[in-house]
This record gives C-alpha cells, sequence and structure tokens, in this order.
C-alpha cells in the first residue's frame, strides 16, 4: 500500500513539474506558489527583525564596553593634567615671590641667607614662624628678617638647621624706626590684634598717612633703613598724649612663604617710598576699619 501511495505522489510530482514548466507565469501553479510566498513573508521579514536586533544588542553592548574604557582612560588623563596644571600654577606663584626677594635684595644691596617657612605659631601671644636655615647657614640671633616686601621680624632662637623668627606683629615686639620724610624716630610695636602702632615720636612731630617708615637701627635691633610699612592711619591729638599711628605691615603671617635674614644691607633703598605707597593704598581701608578697635 506504501509503494503504491509512493508511486503515485512521485507520477503527481513530476506531472506537476511539467505542468509547472510548461505553463506562464499566470498558470494555476505559478498562481498557488505567490500565494504562499506572500504568506510567508511576513514571517520571514519578522525572523529578519530579530536577527538584526540581536545584531544591534550585540554591537550597542560592545560600544558600550568601549565607551566606559574611553572615559576611563580620559577621566585619569584629565586628572592629571588638572594636577600638571596645579603644579605649574605653583611654581609660577614661587618665581614671583622669589622674585620680589630677589628684587628687595638688590633695591637694599643685601648680603643675606634665603629659607623657607616651614612652621607658624597661631598664638596671637606669641606670634613666631620657623625657617629652614640656621647657625650651619651663617643664621645669627638678633638677625633681621624680611619678605618680599619688607621687614617681617627678627631671628629669636637658631639651631644648625632651623631658626625661630619672632614677627614684628607680635605683642613683645619693638623696632626702633624712622619716618622717612621728617626722620622723626619712634618704636614700631605689634599688638594682639596683628596691626603695629608707631609710638614714643616726639609731640610736634606731623604724621600724615602714607609715610613711609624704616628702621632706624638705633640699639642695634634691626637692620638700619630697611622698609617696615606705611602710616595708614593717625587717631588723636598729640598734645594731649592721646595720638594713635596705625603702620600697615608689609606682610602677614599667613602670607609669606619665603625670607631672607639680613647679614648686612649697604643703604635705604631708593624705591623704599613708592613701594611703600603702594602697600599703603591698598591696605589703608583695611587697616583703618581695624585701627578703631
Amino acid at each position: 500500500m506504501q509503494r503504491v501511495l509512493l508511486a503515485v505522489l512521485v507520477v503527481v510530482s513530476i506531472a506537476c513539474m511539467t505542468l509547472y514548466a510548461r505553463e506562464g507565469e499566470t498558470g494555476p501553479l505559478h498562481t498557488v506558489q505567490s500565494v504562499f510566498a506572500g504568506a510567508a513573508a511576513p514571517v520571514k521579514s519578522a525572523g529578519s527583525a530579530v536577527g538584526a536586533a540581536a545584531e544591534g544588542a550585540g554591537a550597542a553592548a560592545q560600544d558600550a564596553t568601549a565607551s566606559e574604557e574611553t572615559l576611563s582612560a580620559l577621566r585619569e588623563r584629565n586628572a592629571e593634567l588638572t594636577q600638571l596644571l596645579t603644579q605649574a600654577e605653583e611654581y609660577r606663584l614661587e618665581v614671583e615671590r622669589l622674585q620680589g626677594l630677589l628684587d628687595l635684595k638688590d633695591t637694599y644691596n643685601i648680603d643675606g641667607v634665603s629659607g623657607r617657612v616651614i612652621g607658624r605659631s597661631t598664638d596671637a601671644w606669641n606670634q613666631r614662624v620657623t625657617i629652614d636655615v640656621g647657625t650651619s647657614d651663617g643664621v645669627e640671633v638678633g638677625l633681621t628678617v624680611m619678605g618680599p616686601t619688607g621687614v617681617i621680624g627678627q631671628v629669636v632662637s637658631a639651631s644648625a638647621g632651623s631658626s625661630e623668627v619672632r614677627l614684628l606683629t607680635d605683642p613683645q615686639s619693638g623696632a626702633a624706626a624712622v619716618v622717612q620724610s621728617s626722620r622723626a624716630e619712634g618704636v614700631v610695636r605689634g599688638s594682639l590684634s596683628g596691626l603695629l602702632y608707631l609710638e614714643n615720636v616726639a609731640a610736634d612731630v606731623t604724621l600724615n598717612v602714607g609715610d613711609v617708615v624704616l628702621t632706624s637701627g638705633l640699639g642695634g635691633s634691626y637692620t638700619k633703613g630697611l622698609l617696615i610699612g606705611t602710616i595708614v592711619r593717625v587717631d588723636g591729638n598729640a598734645n594731649d598724649g592721646t595720638r594713635r599711628v596705625i603702620v600697615s605691615p608689609n606682610e602677614q603671617a599667613t602670607t609669606f612663604e619665603e625670607v631672607i635674614v639680613v647679614k648686612s644691607a649697604a643703604s635705604e633703598g631708593s624705591s623704599a617710598s613708592s613701594s611703600g605707597s603702594a602697600n599703603s593704598n591698598s591696605n589703608s581701608s583695611s587697616a583703618s576699619s581695624e585701627g578703631g578697635e
């Protein structure tokens, strides 16, 4: 029975193939083929779409992995560039500060030792800094110490590799001083507020805002002729003993990082007056407001 059915199917197939070959495109067999092809097209398209979507998802996953690796590398590079930029800015600022010290040495013909601040006191009663040069560098107790724009204090102790400097703003500090324009003498003293006061000036001497104050060298405590600061405020009346004269310090303890320990200075700097006036303009407003304490 099965052999007969197989023989019938073979005969029918051959007959259909012969008919399909002989008939035109509008024949019955071609029409049936077109119908089945149209019905199968959506299934084929869906399969193609699913395959394309799978391929796209795989490519997207690869791209996402590559993008994350790229972003990580960019972040690392950005951090490196930021660090380099920060270092470059530090070098630039250091060069500016050191140039200020060199200009100061030229202005006053200073023979001295350059050093860096390595410690600072936070006690208002004891305003001091520690520097990284000492007796092995020729530093001695009593030597004057200058920042980039003028006198900041005096060496009060020294070891082989470091020294301690009492700042002019320390309440225990006192520097014999002279007003450059009038040659009036006095003493500049520190205070708890960090302000400098010019005291012991003769009552008949007229003092004006903007007058430059220098070290006088009297008593040998400070090298003569170095810039201390400028007068920024004069309160009260000299005749009744109420006059109070405020001098702006050239450097605040929190701003200078490099210093010069002065062994000797040839003479008063010719630019002391002009640099002092510039400092007066920048500091007078803040000092005036604090001076009323």
